[in-house]
């Protein structure tokens, strides 16, 4: 999903090597969950993680690791200029696998200033593992839309649910346009865009139809902005999961995604529900490590397999 260059001054070695966010439209859908046990899966994969819980005012991911609450947070590195992140990150007990806990003291750490933001995401962009795996806080902020959009894989979490599916549809329509306005102000065509996006009618317009305006304008502006736009190709994953009908919500969404859209859609799989799960989480256990061979564990494993074969890495 990310398609920027390199930072000037930034080694290509320097930068992990693929970055996850996982977001979704609300909370409770299992965020944290997903992103605890994903990168435990990964580790175990023999790949070098490192989880960020950048849930901003509602941080729980050292809870869901068994880490206790780190004295050294995401607040100590963006309330002090000169900190290093390297000295936020704390051990989990599990090889391959670090942490940088949330910002749990900050009343208004949800609220970033723009500055400390680009500072973070540059810090983050900057680390030396194969996966960095940022588990975002809920609803649709700026703030939460930019750590997902500079991932390669936007990861988003439903559950089989009316609401949460109409949440997460409109999590994916607020990234893109926000992608959509980086990309505009990066090339200069804010007012082609800006034309292309107002109709009479107030109809949201389609990837397609926008770059077909532009192309109008400027055809080879337009063959650049397409090629950005179709790189945003978020990955789904289904949570909770309890019937046969659950288990084809993800590919309805995917579905309907490329049909009203016009833009492509990876479902990774579902996450069955399971009692397991839930013990896991009152033992502060993730459950790819307290009962391996749970649906839902099984399931996140899965998950972790098809993301590891969408970068090329073999085992």
């Amino acid at each position: 999903m990310r398609t920027d260059p390199e930072s000037p001054g930034v080694v290509a070695r320097n930068r992990p090597h693929r970055i996850i966010a996982v977001g979704g439209g609300k909370g409770g859908i299992g965020k944290s969950l997903v992103s605890a046990n994903l990168g435990v899966a990964l580790a175990l994969r023999g790949q070098r993680v490192l989880l960020v819980d950048a849930d901003l005012g509602g941080a729980n991911l050292h809870t869901c690791l068994g880490v206790a609450q780190p004295t050294a947070t995401l607040s100590d590195f963006m309330l002090r200029p000169k900190a290093r992140l390297e000295d936020v990150i704390v051990p989990t007990g599990v090889a391959n696998l670090s942490l940088i806990a949330g910002a749990l003291d900050v009343l208004d750490a949800a609220n970033i200033k723009y500055a400390q933001k680009q500072r973070l995401l540059r810090s983050l962009q900057t680390q030396s593992v194969d996966y960095l795996i940022i588990d975002l806080g809920a609803g649709s902020s700026f703030n939460t839309l930019d750590f997902f959009i500079i991932a390669d894989h936007g990861v988003l979490v439903l559950l089989p649910e009316p609401t949460s599916v109409e949440n997460a549809y409109r999590f994916i329509k607020a990234a893109f346009y926000r992608r959509l306005q980086q990309v505009e102000s990066q090339y200069g065509i804010e007012r082609l865009v800006e034309k292309a996006l107002s109709t009479r009618e107030g109809a949201v317009r389609t990837p397609h139809q926008i770059i077909q305006h532009v192309r109008q304008q400027n055809a080879a502006l337009a063959e650049r902005l397409e090629k950005e736009l179709a790189a945003f190709r978020v990955k789904l994953v289904l949570n909770q999961a309890r019937s046969e009908g659950d288990l084809n919500v993800g590919a309805a969404v995917v579905s309907a995604w490329k049909k009203f859209f016009g833009l492509e859609m990876d479902d990774l799989g579902a996450i069955r529900y399971d009692d397991e799960a839930w013990r896991a989480v009152r033992k502060r256990r993730p459950i790819v490590l307290e009962k391996p061979e749970s649906p839902a564990a099984i399931g996140i494993q899965s998950i972790a397999d098809r993301l590891l074969a969408l970068d090329g890495v073999t085992g």
